[in-house]
């Protein structure tokens, strides 16, 4: 992966966060907080894991290993999280656009979870984080359609079709 590739997927991960954020604005209070069948159990709770998953992977770039997520318990609300992501969202972006290729190359230890000590080369653990955020991003989709609400996309192609026109 070299740094432009990297930009470009984090500028595609930032798009499709603020997608799904824009999409859950739309729920009630009650919506965003009900209880569905998922890997998590609201919107709110998929969201937030996104969020803190994001951190926490943030924190491992700079040589940090955090003991836990951030709680879902402390968005209450859709617009107190997406304040506390877009903060977030900033801080890895900024990362992001001062990568080097040799950057990138350097192995990353760091301690996860549950499973252990790991170390890997940075790009590997940057393209997961993107690879996570799609995974539950899509669950969120499901929940929505659950909740009756319009559905939203956030495939990597039509980031790259939005970037086409935009570019002119």
């Amino acid at each position: 992966m070299s740094p432009d590739e990297a930009r470009l997927l984090y500028d595609y991960n930032a798009w499709a966060n603020r997608r799904v954020l824009s999409a859950a604005e739309k729920l009630t209070a009650q919506q965003f907080l009900n209880p569905l069948h998922s890997s998590f159990s609201s919107v709110r709770d998929t969201l937030a894991h996104i969020y803190g998953a994001e951190w926490a992977w943030l924190e491992r770039f700079h040589g940090r290993s955090p003991a836990a997520l951030p709680s879902a318990e402390g968005f209450r609300d859709i617009a107190r999280l997406r304040a506390k992501w877009l903060e977030q969202e900033e801080r890895l972006l900024t990362f992001v656009r001062g990568l080097s290729q040799a950057d990138l190359d350097r192995e990353m230890e760091y301690k996860t979870f549950k499973f252990g000590l790991y170390r890997n080369p940075l790009w590997q653990s940057m393209q997961h984080v993107v690879n996570h955020g799609t995974y539950h991003r899509g669950q969120v989709t499901t929940l929505l359609r659950q909740l009756g609400t319009q559905p939203i996309l956030t495939d990597l192609m039509h980031f790259y079709r939005e970037l086409s026109v935009a570019q002119g």
